[in-house]
Parts: structure tokens; sequence; C-alpha cells
């Protein structure tokens, strides 16, 4: 899922001391820090190791490396991903982990979760014997009619309101309401693949922008989200665009979230209720991540919508798949807090539902996750508040450069647009003032001047109100004045009012009201 740029090596030099290094060739070092509680180590050569009772992390590629040095005190470490496999973990790096409750986590390129570790809890026999007979009692029907309700309920809500496809919504509420009536998990798989269909076919036209400069360089199938098959596996695996192919990594991220959370309970995470059994996956982790893919596709979806995607971001193999790039795949890793978060009573009420398959309750199950219990008793909330996932960054839509949130171009890109827009607007304005309909009004305004004019006598004029009067008393006023007041009580252009306000003489008729607008109505000043 994530790859890596391709540079140069290092050249072998058998006398270093003497040769020195081109310019190119100098190390380049910078700091990593916790994000949102997540590192994620990508590259070659990673490190991960302990000295002096520190957790000494290394990345990079090439001359690029990354450091970090953390204390076991104040170091707002909680999960440390690793994506790829060229690197080293030492024993005591894990121990170190495991004393700070920080969870590890191992992705391949393909976006597949190799190992999962997190804080140590003991294993408990019941509840993995209750899993195991949970098919046989019918605990897993019940389970998965659940899971896969909860699932159906949020694609519902993504179909109606993230999408706005109501027909598709309305599918999905039908083949949800015959969840109730399925009398084997075969009929529950059948009708989740039956929603799945429509969901993800509702799916297949949403665009997706990248900023204009990158446009040249993306190929066509990249600016649609298109089939959530993939061509080259015909499953959801090795995705051939951006859009996928960072659904396809925020899954694998849920996936490790969920297989810790079943262990901190002392679940099996490979003994599941709904997904079949197979080599190299967790079924129940598989299982309990259900109801929450709907989140993870809501947060792409709104990203999609609101923000374009650099090209740099991804890179497209030989054999057209589609994988993220590092920096980009690490970015990514700081929504697990938030998505463990969302996992977190699921999974709970699994084990509680399991623990009480055979019609009577073994023990109280341990809220090790939510800490249930705790906050129930304080009269707080039972369940914690799911944090926002990380707000990606705002980019321009021409040029792709980072930019305030509020703004959609940067400033250099926003002036020609400005520009462009200006030009629009006369032309449409020269268009519309020759219009047949502009130039009746027209007309009818200068024919009512005309006749005011004609109507008005200088005998109507107040003595006091002369020219030199005026000039010199009531136009130095008027500048207090907001043009649109003139206009509403001239009933004249908005232009003309201006002019008034800068010094134009209009006509003596108005002399009188620009006094009285100026609080000037018989007071004359000598």
């Amino acid at each position: 899922m994530a790859a890596t740029q391709t540079v140069a090596q290092l050249p072998e030099l058998r006398k270093v001391n003497t040769v020195s290094l081109p310019e190119c060739f100098h190390l380049k070092s910078s700091t990593l820090r916790p994000s949102h509680g997540v590192i994620t180590l990508s590259g070659y050569g990673i490190g991960v190791r302990v000295d002096r009772g520190h957790l000494i992390l290394e990345d990079g590629i090439g001359t690029e490396r990354s450091h970090c040095r953390l204390p076991r005190v104040d170091h707002g470490l909680r999960r440390l991903v690793v994506i790829g496999a060229d690197g080293m973990v030492s024993l005591g790096a894990l121990r170190w982990l495991a004393d700070q409750n920080a969870s590890f986590m191992m992705l391949d390129r393909d976006g597949s979760v190799l190992i999962t570790t997190g804080p140590v809890r003991s294993s408990d026999a019941k509840l993995r014997r209750a899993q195991a007979m949970a098919l046989e009692n019918g605990t897993a029907l019940r389970i998965s009619r659940d899971l896969i309700d909860r699932k159906l309920a949020g694609q519902e809500r993504v179909a109606s309101d993230g999408l706005g496809n109501e027909p598709a919504a309305s599918a999905i509420r039908r083949l949800r309401s015959d969840l109730a009536g399925a009398q084997s998990i075969d009929t529950v798989r059948l009708i989740e693949s039956q929603a799945a269909r429509v969901y993800w076919s509702a799916w297949r036209t949403l665009p997706i922008m990248f900023p204009k400069s990158d446009l040249r360089r993306v190929p066509d199938h990249w600016r649609a989200f298109g089939s959530r098959v993939s061509p080259l596996t015909g499953s959801p695996r090795l995705a051939t665009n951006p859009a996928n192919a960072i659904l396809n990594y925020l899954y694998a991220v849920l996936e490790a979230e969920t297989r810790l959370a079943a262990a901190t309970l002392g679940l099996d995470p490979g003994i599941g209720v709904l997904h079949v059994d197979t080599h190299y996956r967790d079924s129940l982790a598989c299982d309990l991540m259900e109801p929450i893919r709907p989140d993870v596709d809501a947060f792409v979806l709104n990203w999609l919508r609101r923000e374009p995607l650099p090209r740099s971001n991804f890179f497209e193999q030989r054999d057209g798949n589609c994988r993220l790039m590092a920096a980009f795949a690490s970015n990514l890793s700081q929504t697990a807090p938030t998505w463990a978060r969302l996992v977190a009573p699921i999974v709970e009420r699994f084990a509680r539902e399991i623990n009480t398959s055979n019609g009577k309750r073994q023990y109280n199950v341990p809220a090790r996750l939510t800490q249930r219990n705790k906050r129930e008793v304080r009269g707080g909330n039972p369940l914690p508040a799911a944090n926002s996932p990380f707000r990606p960054k705002r980019l321009c839509r021409d040029c792709g450069r980072e930019i305030a949130y509020r703004a959609s171009h940067c400033k250099s890109c926003v002036k020609g647009i400005l520009s462009a827009h200006i030009t629009e607007a006369a032309h449409a304005g020269r268009i519309a003032a020759q219009s047949t309909t502009a130039q009746i009004r027209r007309a009818a305004t200068q024919k009512t001047n005309a006749r005011a004019r004609y109507d008005w006598k200088p005998s109507d004029q107040p003595d006091w109100l002369t020219s030199e009067f005026y000039v010199k008393n009531v136009q130095p006023n008027l500048v207090s004045i907001s043009g649109s007041s003139i206009a509403k009580q001239l009933n004249v252009s908005y232009s003309y009012a201006d002019d008034i306000r800068k010094g134009r003489i209009p006509h003596p008729r108005h002399w009188k009201t620009l006094a009285e607008l100026a609080n000037l109505k018989g007071n004359r000043t000598e």
C-alpha cells in the first residue's frame, strides 16, 4: 500500500577518510515526533532499539534520515507503526513499548497487517472456548445479524447524507429489514454482499479532485472512484486508483486496532463468527470492524469532496497497482486512535455476548477498552467520545500548495482567478446593459428625470439655499454620509450618489434634500 522512492545509494568508498563525499550525498537529518500519539516509520534501514532507557527510532530513504529519542516519561507515544520490512526491531524495544502501554503495528507495503502487539494481557480461556462454541449454539448468528445491521445502518447514512443517493439508501434500508428474518449466517453474508453491491455502485461516479497543475500527470482512471473491485485481483486488494488505495490503507489500520482490542480483552482474533476461516486472516477482527467501516468511508468521502489529492502522494507500479507514498501513509496512520475508540465498544459488546452464550453469565467482562464501569460509577457517559480524525492539509486547487483552511486557492492563484471573474463580470455587464429590458428601464428613468427638471421652479428653493451656501456648508458634510443613503433619498443611482459625495454639484432640486440629510435644515450659516 505504501511505496517508497527509488534513490541513488551511497557510493562504496574504500578510503572514506581521504575522499570527500559529493554534496548530494551529505546526510540530511530531521526529528520524528508523535502526532496524535502516533509515529510511523517507513523507508529503508528502519531502526527501533533502546539506548540508556530511551527508545531510539530511525527511518528514511537514502541520505534523508529521521531520528527520534523518547524517554520513558512524557513521551506522548501511543502507537508505533512500521511500514515495510527493511530494518530491525530489538526485543528491548518491544519490552519498552509494552511497559509504556504503547501498541506496535507492522504493515506490509501492500496494506496487509503483518504484526500487531499491545499491552500484555493474560489469555482468557473461557472467552476463547465460548468463541469456539458460538457457531454451534446460535450465538454467532445473533451477533452476525447485529454487526451487519450496524454496518448497513452506517452505509445507509453515508449513501443518503454523504452521497445524496436516496435510491441506494432505500435499497440498503430494504435489505437491512430482511436481516431480522435471516436464519443462517450464509443468509446474513448474502444480504451483506447485496447491500455492498448497491452501496459501492453509488460511489462509482464520485469525482476525485487533483490540483490543476497535476492533471496532466494524472491517469484518466484516477479521476473517479470507479469500481471497488480491483481488476488486478477481482477483490478490493491492490487498488488501481488513489481513492481505493486510501480506503484499503485505513481499513488496514482499523483491522490492526481491532486485533489489538480483541487481544486486550483476552479474545482470539482468529476465531470469528461471520467471516470464513482462511489462512493469514484474523476472522474475528474482520467481523468486529464491520460496523466501523462506514465511519472510515464517511471520513474519506468528506475528504475527497473538500480537498484535492496531490499527485506526489501516490505511485503507480508497472502492473497498474496504486500505492501510497510513505509520508502520506504516515499521515493516514494518525487516524488510528479514532478508529480504536470507535471499535472499543463493539469489541466489549461482543465479549459480553460471548460470555452469556450458554444462557448464564460466567463473570463480569472487564471494560478495559472504554473504562465503562468506572464511568458509570462516576455518573459520566459510559462510552468515551471518539475524537475526530486528523484534519487533512488544505491545498490550493490550482497549484497544490498548502493554504489556510478557509481558503480554496493560494494568494498567487487567486489573483488570476479574481481577474478572470472580473473580466467575465464586466463582459456580462456590458451585454446586460445593452439588452432590451435595460434600454427600456433607462429610457423610463431619463423620462422621469426630465419631467422632474421641467417641473422644478427656482421659486421652490428657500432663499437661504444658494449656490454659495451649498458649496460652503452642505457639500463638506456629505463626505460623512454613505453613498447608499444619498442614493435612497434622491432616488438616483449609487454611482451618481458617490459622485455627489466626491464634490459633483447636482441639480438644484436636490439641494434641499441634501441639506436636510446633512442636518442643515433651516440653519443658515452666515
